[in-house]
């Protein structure tokens, strides 16, 4: 029991006036949805007695008593099965308060998609009146998986039912992890996926593959966990690891979220096409010393750099690389190439940046950098929009709109929304935007991320304009 504005005196009265109520800080307490059989985050509510008298609760119970899964603590008191659900003389002086706790783990719903779940938390007052806080959440039944092992080639192909990891996936070297269309890993904590094997998800236009943190609540009433970075940890492709493949897959939310370990590079490491890395709280995709190709994709808003390449080579066609992270002004650039990582010198065979759109809110989006003359450093851009300071070549670089702080069209402007405050984005063309059009047809991928045909004129970027 807490006492607000007065000291608490053991000769206070306490009314069996059924007139004299609590009053409750909520009516109703919504838990979001959660999975079954995984604990929920913790929610609280404050009780208040501003009747003008002591009010004594007889008992405050579950009304269902065990059978819902919510867990209640009343004031430090815990609803216990030993006690059955309920605490019992509950004080609550006048102009005092109580703090209440409400926690859930549903049981099995047995059925597909959320299914709502309610309780009510009762308080039977000593005068006979009886006061009630409703209990709700959406419950989701979900397949969970811990540690998981890829020892043989395994497909994970779940579309109707959620499927949620705990400690991580790890894909043995010449084993093969498939991820079916249309099916959602949700990640808990710093779980994420490390193949030494192979990984090949197949997404389709309309069908994602999804892959993505397990808080389904949200962090302030504006701003759901799903939104926010560093929720899991991302996918690594270690050295043993080649051919990987990732088609119309949505990764979002992560540490990194795509990180290529050094390895042989006259062989494919990765095929990252029609997909999108979102919400970074490190890089987008990283590839040290590896052969990626990287299509009709879009990589945003990272901590760290969004695409950054070293030594090895690289191919980024019709992509869209923007980096307006909202949660540090310390942010990468969008796009980062070089012939050396720190201490390791890696030749770049290649860079091909070609109808893509490179923006973010810095002056400067595009780092390029090289150890030294004697190393390979091969790089070129193509009918592509760069937000960096206009660069005399034109050997290595053809048909670049430049792009300035200055310039009236520019950065976020080309983009349907892009709301830092909200963390809301859509990084589809807006009307306004200087990419439509302007693509090389030569270069032109028939298809867009979202598997739009594009047409005789094509837009730079993965997006194709909807007119």
């Amino acid at each position: 029991m807490t006492c607000i504005g007065q000291s608490c005196s053991d000769n206070d009265s306490f009314t069996l006036s059924r007139a004299n109520l609590l009053t409750f800080a909520v009516d109703t307490v919504s838990l979001d949805t959660v999975f079954s059989k995984v604990p929920s985050s913790t929610y609280s509510f404050w009780v208040y007695n501003n009747s003008g008298d002591g009010i004594r609760c007889s008992n405050i119970r579950l009304s269902s008593g065990n059978q819902t899964g919510f867990r209640v603590n009343v004031d430090g008191e815990y609803l216990s099965p030993v006690a059955g659900y309920q605490v019992s003389n509950v004080e609550i002086r006048n102009k005092d308060s109580i703090l209440v706790f409400v926690e859930l783990t549903s049981p099995v719903n047995g059925v597909d998609g959320p299914q709502l779940l309610q309780d009510d938390l009762v308080f039977s007052l000593e005068s006979g009146a009886e006061q009630r806080v409703n209990l709700r959440a959406y419950t989701w039944d979900a397949t969970l998986l811990s540690n998981l092992k890829i020892k043989n080639d395994t497909l994970i192909d779940s579309p109707d039912k959620p499927v949620v990891i705990y400690g991580g996936i790890t894909v043995d070297s010449a084993k093969t992890l498939r991820i079916g269309a249309g099916t959602t890993l949700y990640f808990h904590g710093d779980a994420g996926i490390d193949v030494y094997g192979k990984l090949v998800t197949e997404g389709e236009a309309g069908n994602n593959v999804i892959l993505r943190g397990d808080r389904l609540d949200n962090m302030f009433d504006y701003l759901p966990y799903d939104y926010v970075s560093g929720q899991w940890g991302g996918i690594r492709f270690h050295t043993s690891s080649y051919e990987n493949t990732i088609t119309y897959t949505d990764i979002h939310g992560t540490f990194d979220g795509i990180v290529c370990d050094s390895s042989d590079v006259s062989k494919l490491k990765l095929s990252l096409y029609n997909s999108t890395v979102h919400n970074c709280q490190g890089y987008g995709v990283k590839s040290e010393n590896c052969v990626v190709d990287i299509k009709n994709c879009q990589i945003t808003n990272t901590l760290d750099d969004c695409v950054a390449i070293y030594g090895g080579g690289a191919m980024l066609q019709h992509c869209t690389l923007a980096q307006f992270y909202p949660f540090d002004s310390n942010r990468g650039v969008a796009l980062r190439y070089a012939n050396y990582k720190d201490e390791s010198i890696w030749p770049l065979y290649q860079m091909d940046c070609i109808n893509t759109i490179v923006t973010g809110y810095g002056d400067d989006m595009i780092m390029g950098d090289a150890v030294d003359s004697t190393t390979y450093y091969t790089f070129r851009f193509i009918n592509s929009i760069l937000r960096t300071p206009e660069v005399e070549d034109s050997v290595n670089i053809t048909g670049v709109i430049w792009e300035t702080a200055e310039d009236s069209i520019n950065g976020e402007q080309h983009f349907r929304l892009v709301d830092i405050n909200n963390q809301r984005y859509d990084f589809h063309l807006d009307s306004l935007s200087t990419a439509i059009g302007k693509a090389n047809v030569d270069y032109m991928i028939d298809y867009d991320r979202d598997g739009k045909e594009r047409d005789g004129e094509p837009d730079i970027g993965c997006y194709e304009y909807i007119k």
